[in-house]
């Protein structure tokens, strides 16, 4: 009977061995290896981890040489990191705290972004602007001069000229019709809305006027209405407002800077009442203890 059992255990074994063996051939078959691209001492970079490195419509020889340069700085890297393990104390690169709280962060800033989309009232109305303006004037100082203009830019050979000098002159609709008529018929540039601030600098880049100081071009009366000529084409430009740089800027020409100011003291609000509503809610429900 020992024999017997000797043998029937011995037989049991070299099946269990041998199906083994079976399992990890089919295994080494079937199951498909990653191949490498590269390796820096123990640590290994798979075709895979590089997928979307190269743009698909790059050349095949570029393609090649971008990859290199990648896997060349990817060694390089690794070389380093495997020093700074071999040479620093456990302690310092043991960054599980600084992680967990840059983790959170991200968490956060995601949370943030879907409360403002989903939450965030965007109207702004012209009162909420006005009294912001009021209140903040001496923040709204000017850095540049700018200018209220009509500007029209005709070849040289137009006719009709000598009526533009008149419609820009003139407050009369009739005239500004006959001007805005004029300008889409025969002009070859032009700027008809008066009502807006424009920096003078930029409208420097369109005429070619000559100046030495642009303040005082602007505060002289001579100057309402300019005519310049080129070799090509003449140009007209009517001065109907300006301000010099370093007053106090039009709440016209600061509107948009103001709603965007308006809109990022609306996010952090939202954002902070969305932080403290959370926190109190924590509390009442007992989610949150501070030990003694």
């Amino acid at each position: 009977m020992a024999v017997k059992s000797g043998g029937n255990k011995t037989y049991f074994l070299l099946l269990i061995l041998l199906i083994g063996l079976y399992s990890c051939s089919f295994v080494k078959k079937n199951t498909p290896v990653k191949k490498p691209v590269a390796r820096a001492f123990d640590v290994y970079i798979y075709q895979s981890d590089i997928e979307g490195i190269v743009p698909k419509s790059t050349k095949p020889a570029d393609s090649v040489k971008i990859m290199n340069e990648y896997l060349t700085r990817w060694m390089q890297q690794q070389v380093i990191v495997h020093q700074a393990l071999n040479n620093l104390d456990p302690k310092q690169i043991d960054f599980t705290r600084q992680i967990e709280d840059y983790k959170n962060s991200l968490i956060i800033y995601e949370y943030d972004k879907e409360l403002i989309k989903e939450k965030l009232d965007t109207n702004i109305n012209e009162q909420e602007l006005e009294d912001y303006y009021n209140q903040n004037k001496k923040d709204f100082q000017l850095k540049n001069d700018i200018v209220k203009i009509i500007y029209v830019k005709v070849p040289n050979k137009t006719t009709g000229q000598d009526k533009l000098k008149g419609w820009i002159n003139s407050t009369n609709i009739k005239d500004r019709e006959k001007l805005a008529t004029f300008c889409y018929q025969s002009a070859s540039n032009y700027f008809l809305d008066d009502n807006v601030w424009l920096m003078f600098d930029d409208v420097l880049k369109e005429i070619p006027i000559e100046t030495y100081n642009e303040d005082i071009f602007l505060q002289n009366n001579n100057n309402r209405i300019v005519q310049i000529s080129d070799t090509n084409s003449t140009y007209y430009l009517g001065i109907k407002g300006y301000m010099i740089k370093n007053s106090i800027s039009p709440l016209s020409f600061e509107k948009d800077n103001i709603k965007k100011i308006l809109l990022n003291k609306r996010k952090m609000d939202l954002v902070e009442k969305m932080k403290l509503n959370s926190f109190e809610q924590a509390q009442v429900h007992n989610d949150v203890e501070l030990y003694k």
